[in-house]
């Protein structure tokens, strides 16, 4: 038996006690930081080979272990731009340098470039909406832009397709169709059975626009005797209101032709077999809308249709809000919505093995597994919570317990190392 060897093996237990402390010490620091996950020291034995009845003390080796994959606490916030994750998943979030890392840590706020940026100062990343709706990609960061929400200003969208649905009442009587060309020649006045109804669509500068629809049965088709139905045709013609009679009060005569028609053919069970894509062609605004008229049923019973146009009229951003999938909207004074961004969600096959890095965040590496990026509630990927706040998974019982139990290790190492020292002052002075 050595007794330098004991001496070292207690310097190694008290090392081992004092990077158990550290730890500690990271925990406790840390029990408010938002997303922030505990780590804990691992101990392991490290023997030296002993022969006949002489034995030679080895030492203790740790190592770090992060609770990466534990979910925090969640509570609510006020701030419409905090986010958590519930469930698997990190935020993709770059730094300064451009690269981007992963954190749970959702404490966003504006900057003074209204992008959103945690308070470590990582920015959030997203995929933009200008091109259509985004698509992710699975196995890397290509797309991503740093997400901002300043929507100063008003912003106005032109309309470019409607969608038309409703009933035409079977029992109507075939009748004239709405008049189609100047007023020289549409003088004539449509019958009760013929229907009117109007939709507002904006220009480009998110002006109203408001179209008056003509439905008009054309023709029946006489039913087998066995068949109770009948199938029928039916017009549908489109005028611009502002153009109507009277100041756009009444009908006929319009001043302009019409900037549409079309044929609904329904079978004998009532539904739309052709015909139902009609285009607005408008020659004062310059725009075509493609009116989808494919909702449209012959039954019998009153007549009813409603129009709703994509585009905006010309309003300001009142706020802006992020959904469970991930989709930041803009939110105008009128109550429509605008998506601007979808937020992606990544994971790796192993978190715990992610390696920590300043600010909160993390990279993968070797032993974590490649990054896997996703939309939320995909593929495993959890939901992200607005106005929310993952808290630490810090147990500070735990920690105090474990600070305790730390001090008393590290005191009894020293005592071995002291009784060591004492040892090597009795063979010292064996030569007096």
């Amino acid at each position: 038996m050595s007794i330098f060897g004991s001496m070292k093996t207690a310097v190694s237990g008290m090392n081992a006690q004092a990077n158990r402390l550290s730890t500690v010490a990271d925990n406790i620091a840390n029990v408010n930081t938002s997303g922030y996950k505990a780590v804990s020291t691992s101990f392991s034995s490290l023997v030296l080979p002993s022969s006949g009845g002489n034995y030679n003390s080895g030492g203790v080796q740790t190592s770090v272990r992060q609770a990466v994959s534990d979910q925090g606490d969640i509570s609510y916030t006020t701030s419409t731009t905090d986010l958590a994750i519930s469930g698997d998943g990190f935020f993709i979030v770059q730094g300064a340098d451009g690269t981007p890392v992963l954190t749970r840590a959702g404490d966003f706020q504006k900057d003074d470039e209204g992008n959103l940026v945690n308070a470590a100062g990582f920015q959030l990343m997203g995929y933009s909406y200008d091109s259509g709706a985004p698509a992710v990609v699975v196995n890397g960061f290509d797309g991503l832009v740093p997400v901002n929400v300043n929507q100063d200003g008003l912003t106005a969208i032109a309309s470019t397709s409607g969608v038309f649905k409703g009933n035409l009442d079977s029992n109507a009587k075939v009748a004239p169709v709405a008049p189609a060309t100047l007023p020289s020649a549409n003088l004539a006045t449509t019958t009760t059975d013929t229907k009117k109804v109007s939709m507002v669509a904006y220009d480009r500068l998110g002006n109203k626009v408001m179209y008056d629809f003509y439905f008009t049965k054309t023709s029946v088709v006489t039913p087998p005797p066995a068949t109770p139905a009948t199938a029928a045709t039916w017009q549908v013609a489109m005028f611009r209101n502002a153009d109507a009679a009277v100041g756009g009060t009444t009908s006929f005569p319009y001043t302009t032709a019409a900037v549409g028609t079309g044929t609904l053919n329904f079978d004998a069970n009532g539904k739309l077999t052709t015909g139902g894509a009609v285009n607005i062609v408008d020659p004062v605004t310059g725009q075509t809308i493609a009116m989808d008229f494919s909702g449209f049923t012959q039954l019998g019973a009153d007549f009813s249709g409603t129009g709703t146009p994509n585009g905006q009229a010309a309003t300001p951003v009142k706020d802006v809000t992020i959904d469970g999938d991930g989709i930041v909207y803009a939110k105008y004074e009128d109550g429509s919505t605008k998506p601007l961004y979808r937020i992606p969600l990544a994971n790796v096959a192993s978190p715990d093995k992610l390696t920590l890095m300043s600010g909160n965040v993390y990279s993968a590496n070797g032993q974590s597994g490649v990054t896997v990026t996703g939309f939320p509630q995909t593929n495993g990927l959890g939901t992200i919570k607005s106005g929310a706040l993952e808290g630490s998974n810090v147990d500070l019982a735990g920690e105090l317990t474990e600070m305790i139990e730390s001090q008393r290790s590290y005191t009894a190492n020293s005592k071995v190392f002291q009784t060591g020292s004492d040892i090597m002052d009795v063979l010292v002075n064996l030569k007096r």
